[in-house]
């Protein structure tokens, strides 16, 4: 670290020491920049390909499916498919999902994802069966024993009939199952996820429904896309001219436009490299169709005392960069904001709000932390965001610091809560009534909160 990237404090007796809030924010940004760098990924792919020529391997994909998992589901139906479009080698690994500090909250995960995959699956024309409850842990426990029990290629035959079955709370049907193609017992079929668990640690990622092709991580049906792209560009594809199984669905916009009877609620931190790409897109989203645009924005969930592992971090850093060049956002020149910058820009917050610019304030405080790398932990770069946002760096001055802001973002927190949401981006659209029609995490599902528009205001 250069003396002049420094940032240093007098202790009491008088030395110079450096700030600790300054370390984990200078080396959080050098990660970001390196894991959002196009060369780097460009390199990393290259010598994958490099290894696997030298030692005459065939292109190999593995997958990891987690049986109680929504997600794991729609993706377990591409996997023929994949088979089929692509020459690669397919192996299939049982995992038992996220846990400890990889995962905030499992239960919410869970039912996420049973309500999310239920929602996305039409849009991608695969299939989830629609129930108001998760699989009880006993038909887990039967589904696991029997896709446990299976080599590959008879895994690959049933994986999709077996999520099927226990997506309906079929246990009749998952009984039949269970006898045609057996099963194991739970102590074998334990020790096959706990294999399966492990391998995916070594590699360095702890989901299921993820994909693992020479060194990078593709979460379900929502990033296919990029490993279909990569796949034809190693000339693997054998229908090229043929769409992608799974393109990357448009934010489209439909030709009537909303009179603010709809509305739009973002949930955004200013510490999310999710919400620094879509931020922007959302507040485009509202103005183009017509609906009401309400900010509500909550504190950084490590900054909430939630923690998160090494390997989460790098996988969001380098995921969010994938997706922001994918969708022609800007994204990754940053300077880490953890910290008192959040504070000082949330404390100015209801007074931007009260001048009609607190939308502004937010939009040019991600930009400045995530894609201008300014450091907005001095007052040189606050005033930059301030004079961003249209406001007064005077009046910010005397404004910054106040109290009160705290309620209103842990008000938005509970709210997000009380959806079944807690990580950032989230998103709620309700109808003119104020009843809420979609509700749901993350900045993937953008597109489909504008397919809902549309298809609420083409109904009149």
């Amino acid at each position: 670290m250069a003396q002049s990237e420094q940032q240093v404090f007098k202790d009491q007796g008088g030395a110079a020491t450096m700030d600790p809030g300054f370390i984990l924010r200078w080396a959080t940004s050098k990660v970001m920049q390196q894991m959002a760098s196009p060369k780097r990924m460009e390199k990393h792919r290259a010598k994958a390909e490099k290894l696997r020529c030298k030692l005459g391997l065939p292109h190999t994909l593995e997958y990891f499916h987690q049986v109680d998992d929504g997600y794991s589901h729609l993706a377990a139906q591409l996997l023929k498919p994949l088979l089929a479009r692509y020459d690669i080698k397919l192996v299939c690994h049982l995992v038992a999902g996220p846990v400890g500090d990889n995962v905030a909250e499992p239960d919410l995960l869970l039912k996420l994802a049973q309500y999310d995959a239920g929602l996305v699956a039409p849009e991608y024309q695969l299939d989830f069966p629609q129930q108001q409850s998760l699989p009880s842990p006993e038909l887990v426990s039967l589904a696991t024993s029997i896709l446990a029990a299976q080599e590959q290629t008879a895994l690959l035959g049933c994986i999709v009939e077996v999520g099927q079955a226990l997506w309906s709370g079929d246990h009749s049907a998952l009984k039949d199952l269970a006898a045609a193609y057996g099963t194991v017992s739970e102590a074998v079929a334990g020790k096959k996820v706990q294999l399966g668990s492990e391998h995916q640690k070594k590699l360095k990622h702890y989901s299921g429904a993820m994909f693992y092709y020479g060194g990078e991580w593709y979460w379900g049906v929502d990033r296919l896309y990029h490993l279909e792209q990569r796949l034809a560009e190693l000339g693997i594809d054998h229908q090229p001219d043929l769409p992608l199984l799974m393109p990357r669905p448009p934010i489209e916009v439909g030709e009537i436009k909303d009179n603010g009877s709809l509305t739009l609620e973002v949930y955004p931190s200013l510490r999310s490299p999710y919400t620094a790409m879509a931020f922007d897109r959302a507040v485009q989203l509202a103005k183009d169709t017509g609906v009401n645009l309400v900010v509500k924005p909550v504190m950084p969930m490590v900054m909430r005392g939630v923690p998160a592992t090494r390997e989460k971090g790098l996988y969001i850093f380098f995921d969010t960069a994938r997706e922001a060049r994918a969708a022609g956002v800007p994204f990754g020149n940053a300077y880490d904001p953890i910290g008192e910058p959040v504070r000082r820009t949330y404390s100015l917050y209801p007074w931007a709000c009260e001048q009609g610019k607190g939308t502004q304030l937010i939009s040019a405080f991600l930009k400045a932390a995530f894609t201008e790398r300014v450091n907005t932990n001095n007052d040189k770069g606050m005033r930059y965001v301030v004079e961003q946002a249209g406001l007064s760096w005077q009046q910010a001055q005397q404004k910054m610091g106040d109290p009160g802001w705290q309620s209103l973002l842990e008000a938005n927190r509970q709210t997000m809560y009380g959806m079944g949401l807690w990580g950032v981006p989230s998103f709620r659209l309700l109808d003119k009534d104020g009843k809420q029609v979609l509700a749901l995490w993350g900045q993937d599902r953008l597109w489909l909160f504008a397919r809902e528009i549309n298809r609420l205001l083409s109904k009149g």
